[in-house]
């Protein structure tokens, strides 16, 4: 097949804050040095920029004021400095207040956002600097020369669901680039298969992840005053599950609600999606809700293993930034301006790396070198087992994490011992001791304060063209309709919160089958991390398919 070829110097795959800012970055540097200016574009999945930005959020601005200093008067949206942080430990009726603010969630001088207006703000930046930004193609395979990335091939238009040639058949492009660098966010697909293919998490702890849920609300604007930021921990998660809610206040009442449960809990019944109903219905959240209207909803993964999952960030002709790489604080709960800083530092290592001819891994190790010099590195290792030691419970997560603000860190086995959160899903035999598993509680749906999957996925915005190949591969069904149904109850019906995966009747009574709504896919990659038997492969559907997150 012939296919279209587009040469740059730098390509950049995800326009998200890490990938925005490496683009930003290296059109900087092109009018600092002089020079023949390097040839950079950026490659958007999304639609529209922006449209898959999915965050809390609120954003340390330290790395946007040394990317782009006159920041305030280019009209960035950042309207809202945080202006009262509140933390409560929630039992099934009350809400506890902490005493005292730890230092790590203490918010002043930072910002309440939408990263969905900051990411459309910033690709227009990128632009207006030069730049090409790509919307509506999809990065699918990386291209080599060797062992050498040499660029990124997007993904066929124009396929049928049995992958048949429809009339508007459109081949991908290649685009070739001496640079690449990788912004694909977590469990990126391209960035997955760059480092299975080199084994660059060798020597690494296991990724940790966690899945974030959220709902944007408008309510009475005297109900919570804009800049306001509230933490929950405790209800109703158990002590053995890692998590918590938020609740942080924009202007004109408007609410971003959400709730975040690590991806390595052991109960196989366990449901992240039900876990966020019954917080909202809890009276600290439910009073603030009352009346109000749910105006979007989104989910997406979040890297929390820290420095020691960090994989190896460069290779010949590739670098990896931001969520892909799994650069989050976990205990500060923001990875908005680690992304940024770590695009940055991409920018410069690339950008010298092709000026002087040599894109090899060993000159695009300087990435490595800003990183363990600089702001990165300084933030990320004294927190480097948090989320790890919550492995054993609530009160030792919470005993360690205070610990470390004086250790540095430091821990009898460091790293701490950790595991892929799919290892740490028991089987129901397991877990329930043998016997029949009780019935989770269930939360009502009024379709008012709570809701059900297919309800909230309509308030995604998600939209996929129905007669394409399926972006969900599942390498054999049958274990999802046998072994899976025994040893797990089928947990894919659970983890994943957009109804993807439902297990119906078989034709002719041939007992069950997998049933894969993949139009209904929200783009969070659960379903890759949490699959107890790994056979789940998220790849990106055709351009331009998936959420809107239009204010989130």
């Amino acid at each position: 097949m012939e296919r279209e070829t587009l040469d740059v110097d730098v390509l950049v795959v995800g326009g998200g804050p890490a990938g925005l800012a490496a683009a930003y970055r290296l059109a900087r540097l092109n009018a600092e040095q002089g020079g023949e200016p390097l040839m950079v574009a950026v490659l958007e999945k999304a639609r529209a920029a922006g449209a898959h930005m999915l965050s809390g959020a609120v954003l340390d601005p330290s790395a946007l004021t040394d990317l782009m200093p006159d920041w305030k008067s280019r009209g960035a949206p950042l309207d809202v400095p945080v202006r009262d942080d509140r933390i409560y430990f929630l039992t099934a009726r009350r809400a506890l207040p902490f005493p005292v603010t730890p230092p790590p969630l203490r918010n002043h001088g930072h910002y309440v956002v939408s990263l969905n207006r900051l990411a459309k703000w910033l690709a227009e930046q990128v632009e207006a600097a030069g730049v090409d930004v790509f919307t509506g193609f999809a990065g699918t395979e990386l291209l080599y020369e060797g062992d050498r990335v040499v660029g990124v091939r997007t993904g066929d238009r124009g396929l049928d669901r049995h992958g048949e040639r429809k009339g508007t058949f459109e081949p991908g492009v290649d685009i070739r680039a001496r640079v690449t660098v990788l912004a694909d966010g977590v469990r990126g697909n391209l960035t997955k298969t760059l480092i299975r293919r080199f084994g660059l998490d060798a020597g690494r702890s296991p990724q940790s992840y966690a899945i974030g849920i959220k709902e944007l609300w408008d309510v009475d604007p005297d109900r919570l005053p804009a800049g306001s930021v509230i933490h929950t921990m405790g209800h109703p998660l158990r002590h053995e599950e890692f998590g918590g809610g938020f609740i942080y206040a924009l202007p004109e009442g408007r609410l971003s609600v959400g709730f975040v449960a690590g991806l390595d809990y052991r109960d196989p019944l366990f449901d992240p999606h039900v876990a966020f109903q019954r917080f909202k219905r809890h009276p600290l959240v439910s009073n603030l809700l009352a009346g109000g209207q749910m105006v979007r909803y989104g989910a997406k993964a979040l890297p929390e293993g820290g420095w020691h999952a960090l994989p190896r960030c460069h290779a010949d002709g590739a670098l990896i930034a931001g969520d892909a790489a799994g650069f989050l604080n976990s205990m500060r709960l923001k990875g908005i301006h680690l992304a940024m800083r770590s695009g940055m530092h991409a920018a410069d290592a690339a950008f010298r790396a092709v000026r002087e001819g040599d894109v090899s891994g060993a000159r695009l190790s300087e990435y490595a070198r800003l990183v363990e010099e600089g702001p990165i590195r300084r933030e990320l290792y004294p927190v480097r087992n948090v989320h790890q030691s919550f492995a054993g419970g609530l009160l030792a997560g919470l005993l360690y994490s205070g610990m470390s603000l004086v250790t540095g860190g430091w821990w009898f086995r460091d790293p701490m011992p950790s595991h892929a959160g799919h290892e740490r899903t028991r089987t129901v035999k397991r877990y329930f001791g043998g016997g029949v598993p009780p019935e989770p509680p269930g939360v009502p749906i009024d379709r008012a304060l709570t809701f059900d999957r297919l309800t909230n996925v309509h308030y995604s915005g998600t939209r996929h063209d129905e007669d394409q190949p399926s972006h969900l591969l599942v390498a054999d069904t049958d274990i999802c309709r046998t072994r899976c149904i025994e040893e797990y109850a089928n947990p894919c019906t659970r983890f994943c919160p957009a109804n993807v995966y439902e297990i119906v009747d078989a034709d002719a009574g041939a007992g069950k089958r997998l049933q894969i709504n993949a139009s209904n896919c929200v783009h969070c990659k659960t379903c890759d991390i949490m699959d107890p038997y790994q056979i789940i492969d998220w790849v990106p559907p055709e351009g331009g398919g998936g959420p809107s997150y239009e204010g989130m």
